[in-house]
């Protein structure tokens, strides 16, 4: 039988100035380690710190546009486009654009702070 999700949890999210996160599916609203899927919303000029993350992230764009950096260089990912993250790669996202960026990210197994190994945690 198909189980509703009814409403996300609010989490805290990395990065200035704040970020909303609304997780959907994940260790937080639905108790499920496999995967996580959030509703995120940044403001222009947000940025949080790197990352070398142990998961999967898969990361659609829905309005705006997010800037992804990566060892060997930056990308921008713009509204319609996605983005999937390798683990072991190291990543910072931002979103510099004057509409900042609306986009649902999705990782493999679920998101866990632990596991994002930000630069700021070393």
């Amino acid at each position: 039988m198909p189980k509703l999700i009814e409403t996300a949890s609010r989490v805290t999210a990395a990065g200035t100035p704040p970020k909303t996160i609304d997780e959907y599916v994940g260790r937080v609203n639905s108790g499920d380690a496999a995967l996580s899927m959030a509703h995120m919303r940044s403001p222009s000029g947000w940025a949080e710190p790197g990352q070398t993350p142990e998961f999967d992230e898969y990361t659609l764009v829905l309005r705006g546009a997010l800037r992804v950096e990566f060892a060997g260089g930056e990308l921008t990912v713009a509204a319609g486009q996605a983005v999937h993250t390798a683990p072991g790669e190291w990543v910072r996202y931002s979103s510099p654009g004057p509409d900042g960026a609306e986009y649902v990210a999705v990782c493999l197994p679920a998101f866990e702070i632990g596991a994002a190994h930000r630069d700021d945690e070393d």
